[in-house]
């Protein structure tokens, strides 16, 4: 039968909606499988103002036999099976004839009983009972109290409706009772609606303004976006982060066309579109690459007949526009290395010292990173780009538009007639911030960012301060995310533990944990955060195992690694050399390592196993070095037939000491060798039984 729940908010916040519709469907799923009720699969939806629960749900739970047990049968019955007291007086206190109790059988042994079919419950009754528990256990970043009861929400509870077949349920949650009716939108269309259906309820609150699904609003607003844009011959600078949000802000979308004075245009096109986004959450409009005295809202409104809007909207704004036109001109008034000193008084972390200190260690290591990517040529500039990077969160103009930090501190570098690549290199220094962020276009920016994040990364970590699954104060993941994307991009093929070092030796005696812990916890870190990126852009979680198990010391390479298994995986030859390799692996299980003795190799097949093994080595290595895993594959494949006839007519496990310690040899020789181009025991063949991801 249908499900639905709506519970009625003051407006959350988007982020705080995200949050709750997966704890939602979690608990939800969760309660009826223990209450034995089938459900069909949940369908949430939500508005700014609603949270919302549908799905098909049993009628009611599935009558189930239950067994009562009494007295053991011995006691119950005396020798010739008449009944005793004890069987008796059990009988009577069940209200069931003496003569239906049963023997039944358990580890304990044997007792009298018996078997009775207990009705299932109607649903209506368990989802009265189960709901509350589920509503008021819900949490949120941020949670608020009203009223005078104990409830906490991320935002006061106005109204809560359920149905159940078409019928209110009633729903007792801290003092508020659920209503029979639900609200049409607040301000524009707030009159009592009373439907009996999911079908009713999404079409009546859809006539009072309400559109609950999501991804329906989201293509009202790009459809009313792209009739504004038509006339104009405009493009909506790229912000699909806003564009998400205000989706999630608004019940019935209305997107107005607002205007600005064209004196504004003079400031950079990212100050304009920050000041727009931020506070009135309004799109920036450009043509090309240049910006126009235009911009568009998404009102929750549906019209603005009087223009009050748009006319408010236009006032706001300029007020905003006039702060940036202020502080572009008056901030640009001393330079970047005049400001410098200032960071000294400005706090990177409490045991980590200032941004100062923070840009010290920058100059350094991106000096390091030049030598290591061969960027000799452009390590003056980057190092410049380090000095200055920072400078720009002591300016009014970060201080106002936080966002913008790197990118200003780049304007002004060109403002100042700063070279144009230490401008673009500190433009970009806080690129990528997502894996869907592009990484930096120039290599001293690429260079400086990945410097940015690993001192972050290895500061923070190195004083013990660690990701949770939901704790991440420093943004260790994204940083993470942003080092191996650079790397991958650029591409930097480089020691990433002797990089490591190089970073801890620039923190002098501040990181307080032994170096060798934190370089491991740094490593693991980055290593399941290469599973995740491999594993998001589409590549088989084993061949992602098989990739990364032979270690991250160069993370471009582990990258290569996995191209050239997910080329090669249809290859015929690719699944037998997995057995193969399998095989060898089980063999060396536990066994201590060995040199080859080639004056012991005296059967012809281990000969010509070492022979050809020898000459595919010599091949290889350069091949692995060069980072041409796909080759190298290849390469490999012909050590199969060798191996094949070796285990086909050598024995391994010889009862001569000498021979069969050598012939582990032999085998940990190639072992070792194929390890340098992947983990082939990490990878499933069909039929074979997966390993559980990590």
């Amino acid at each position: 039968m249908e499900f639905l729940l709506e519970i009625s908010t003051e407006e959350i916040p988007s982020s705080h909606v995200k949050l709750a519709l997966d704890d939602l469907k979690e608990k939800f799923e969760k309660e009826l499988d223990a209450a034995r009720l089938p459900a069909a699969e949940l369908r949430l939806y939500s508005t700014s103002r609603r949270l919302i629960v549908v799905g098909d749900i049993a009628e009611r739970q599935a009558d189930r036999e239950e067994t009562v047990t009494g007295p053991p049968k011995a006691v119950g019955l005396t020798a010739d099976g008449t009944p005793t007291q004890a069987a008796l007086g059990f009988a009577k206190s069940k209200g069931v004839a003496v003569e239906d109790l049963q023997t039944i059988t358990s580890e304990k042994g044997e007792y009298l009983g018996f078997k009775k079919t207990v009705p299932g419950r109607p649903a209506d009754d368990i989802i009265a009972r189960f709901v509350p528990g589920i509503l008021t256990s819900l949490s949120f970043p941020k949670m608020m109290r009203w009223g005078e009861g104990a409830w906490k929400f991320s935002r006061p509870v106005r109204n809560l409706f359920c149905l159940f077949g078409g019928k209110p349920v009633s729903i007792q949650v801290e003092g508020l009772a659920s209503a029979d009716y639900v609200t049409g939108h607040k301000i524009h269309s707030p009159q009592k609606l009373y439907p009996r259906s999911f079908k009713e309820y999404q079409g009546s609150l859809k006539e009072n303004l309400v559109i609950i699904d999501r991804e329906e609003r989201r293509m009202l607003i790009l459809n009313q976006i792209e009739s504004r844009l038509g006339p104009l011959g405009a493009a909506l600078y790229p912000d699909s982060e806003l564009l998400d949000k205000l989706s999630n802000d608004v019940e019935y979308p209305y997107v107005f066309l607002g205007s600005f004075p064209e004196d504004y245009l003079n400031l950079p096109l990212e100050v304009l579109s920050t000041a727009m986004r931020e506070g009135q959450k309004l799109f920036s409009l450009v043509k090309g690459k240049k910006q126009l005295r235009f911009f568009l809202g998404v009102a929750d409104a549906p019209g603005d007949a009087k223009g009050f809007i748009e006319k408010g909207n236009e006032r706001v704004l300029k007020a905003r526009l006039e702060d940036a036109k202020f502080f572009w001109a008056q901030d640009r008034k001393i330079s970047l290395k005049k400001r410098a000193p200032g960071l000294k008084h400005v706090l990177f972390q409490e045991k980590l010292g200032s941004y100062d200190d923070k840009v010290q260690r920058l100059k350094k290591i991106v000096a390091y990173l030049c030598e290591k990517a061969e960027a000799e040529n452009v390590e003056k500039e980057a190092v410049w780009a380090a000095e200055l990077c920072k400078v720009d969160l002591v300016t009014d103009m970060v201080r106002e538009f936080p966002s913008l930090q790197g990118k200003v501190g780049g304007l002004y570098a060109g403002a100042e007639g700063l070279p144009e690549i230490v401008a673009r290199a500190i433009y970009e220094h806080y690129q990528p911030q997502s894996l869907d962020d592009e990484s930096p276009s120039s290599r001293p920016g690429a260079l400086l960012s990945l410097a940015d994040k690993l001192d972050s990364i290895v500061g923070v970590m190195g004083i013990g301060i660690q990701t949770t699954g939901s704790s991440d104060p420093f943004g260790l993941r994204r940083n993470a995310h942003g080092v191996s994307k650079i790397i991958l991009d650029l591409p930097l093929s480089l020691s990433f533990t002797r990089l490591l070092d190089k970073v801890f030796s620039t923190y002098g005696d501040k990181l307080k944990r032994p170096k060798k812990e934190i370089v491991t916890s740094i490593q693991d870190f980055f290593k399941n955060r290469l599973r995740y990126i491999f594993e998001k852009r589409g590549f088989r979680y084993d061949l992602v195992n098989a990739a990364l198990n032979p270690g991250i010391d160069n993370i471009y390479y582990s990258g290569l690694r996995l191209k050239a298994l997910d080329a090669l995986k249809s290859s015929p030859q690719f699944e037998p050399l997995i057995l193969m390799a399998k095989r060898v692996n089980h063999i060396l299980t536990g066994q201590p390592g060995y040199a080859v003795n080639a004056g012991l190799l005296v059967e012809k097949e281990e000969r010509e196993l070492h022979s050809i093994f020898s000459i595919i080595k010599q091949n290889i290595t350069p091949m692995i070095a060069q980072g041409d895993f796909g080759q190298a594959q290849k390469m490999v494949f012909r050590i199969q037939p060798c191996l094949n006839n070796f285990f086909d007519r050598v024995l391994v496990m010889a009862e001569d000491n000498k021979l069969r310690r050598n012939r582990l040899a032999l085998l940990q020789a190639i072992s070792k060798v194929l390890l340098q181009i992947a983990d082939y025991s990490q990878i499933v063949v069909e039929g074979e039984k997966p390993k559980a991801e990590k």
